[in-house]
């Protein structure tokens, strides 16, 4: 069988373990969160707080929905045209042409170039939540972290399209089948990574001080048969108003992480409903789960790119004879953008379902259905949510239910319980 025939095979066979585990891990029945209930729920917020909410996401919604048209135009140019072959060679020329700098410095370039052109929408972003006094970061701030953002990416991405090209000539037929092995390998490699090396370079984290507080959470955890690390308080204060809180890494990494914002605003009793939602997530192993997919999915995308890139037609539009060729990576960029936002509503969903059982987990629990109503009331309050956004947008990129849904979800199971 020749390489392409395997790589289909490949190709065929993760898929196949992709749709396995989504069948076994993605909780596709969701808990009872009825329309009467979501409905009854909106009522009963206060107008002032819907109203203010929905403006502040119609402020979003153009240039956010532009920067994606834009970002995906810009993927298209230089992947489906040769500006970015052109692009690469010219990064590359300084150094003779060497394979290793067009990879890297030629490939930084494109994705440069490609967050450029989009930097202006990002900037436009932080003035809405300036003008709605949700960012306290300051424009100053905003740029620190941006250029952080940026480093941070270089460095990974350095590493990742050195090692991508040095497979490619170290085994030119086979490059697609250790590509696939070395891109899982990355993303298990930063699920451990990221929580301990990247996330303090964006936030400042401390163990929750000693207290009621901090001892009920640690029961909770232990009671549910849960090994937490920590729980960490996060400086998000220094950059905004939101609340929120959310597990990652996994085993020895593993910690609960609550933001200083949450902790001013809630009350104990809504802080410990929010930690039972994220405890819900270690105790179905949602990070372990999420990792394993995205590392199956990354493995797919090196197969699918190698077997949809050697089409001849659109190495012709890239102004390349091989998708091996650092000259191509403005071509792979391009597919892989595409297929990202093709994905995205199947992305949701999922995650929308995980969502909904961490919820319920939540309020097994604590048994506390008002606070954790009381919390979601909050969290859509201090975040400027639309409690019940509009359908197609919810049905594409929503990753939460809705601040109705959770509501009517916490109602439903006080019926269930009789409180």
């Amino acid at each position: 069988m020749t390489p392409r025939g395997w790589a289909l095979l490949t190709l065929a066979g993760l898929t196949v373990v992709l749709v396995v585990i989504a069948a076994l891990f993605i909780p596709w029945h969701r808990p009872p969160a009825p329309r009467a209930d979501q409905l009854a729920a909106l009522r009963d917020l206060p107008a002032e707080q819907v109203a203010k909410g929905r403006e502040f996401r119609s402020a979003l919604r153009p240039g956010g929905y532009t920067a994606l048209a834009v970002g995906l135009l810009v993927a298209l140019a230089l992947g489906l045209t040769p500006l970015g072959s052109r692009l690469v060679e010219l990064m590359g020329r300084p150094f003779g042409g060497h394979w290793a700098a067009q990879a890297v410095l030629g490939g930084l370039a494109v994705v440069l170039v490609a967050d450029l052109v989009t930097l202006p929408f990002a900037a436009w972003r932080q003035s809405v939540l300036t003008r709605y006094e949700l960012s306290t970061n300051g424009w100053s701030g905003w740029a620190v972290d941006l250029l952080k953002s940026y480093a941070v990416s270089a460095v990974i991405g350095a590493v990742a399209l050195f090692g991508f090209y040095a497979v490619i000539r170290l085994a030119p037929r086979w490059w697609w089948a250790f590509g696939a092995a070395g891109a899982a390998l990355l993303v298990v490699l930063l699920s451990f990574v990221l929580p301990v090396l990247v996330e303090p370079v964006f936030n400042k984290f401390t163990p929750m001080e000693q207290g009621p507080l901090r001892t009920e959470l640690m029961s909770m955890a232990a009671r549910d048969g849960v090994p937490v690390r920590d729980v960490l308080v996060a400086d998000a204060s220094r950059r905004t108003k939101a609340v929120n809180a959310y597990v990652s890494g996994l085993g020895p990494t593993r910690r609960v992480v609550v933001y200083d914002t949450l902790l001013r605003e809630a009350t104990p009793a809504e802080v410990t409903a929010v930690v039972a939602h994220e405890l819900g997530h270690a105790k179905d192993s949602d990070v372990t789960v999420g990792t394993l997919t995205g590392a199956l999915g990354a493995a797919a995308a090196v197969v699918a790119l190698y077997l949809l890139g050697s089409w001849g037609p659109l190495l012709r539009l890239a102004g390349v004879d091989s998708v091996a060729q650092p000259r191509a990576f403005g071509l792979l960029l391009a597919l892989v953008t595409v297929a990202g936002l093709v994905a995205a509503p199947v992305q949701a969903l999922m995650s929308r379902r995980v969502e909904a059982r961490a919820d319920a987990h939540a309020l097994a629990l604590t048994r506390d259905p008002e606070a954790f109503e009381s919390m979601q009331r909050r969290l859509g309050s201090v975040n400027l949510g639309d409690p019940d956004p509009p359908r197609w947008e919810y049905l594409y990129s929503a990753s939460h239910p809705s601040t109705v849904e959770r509501m009517a979800a916490a109602r439903a199971y006080a019926r269930e319980a009789g409180r």
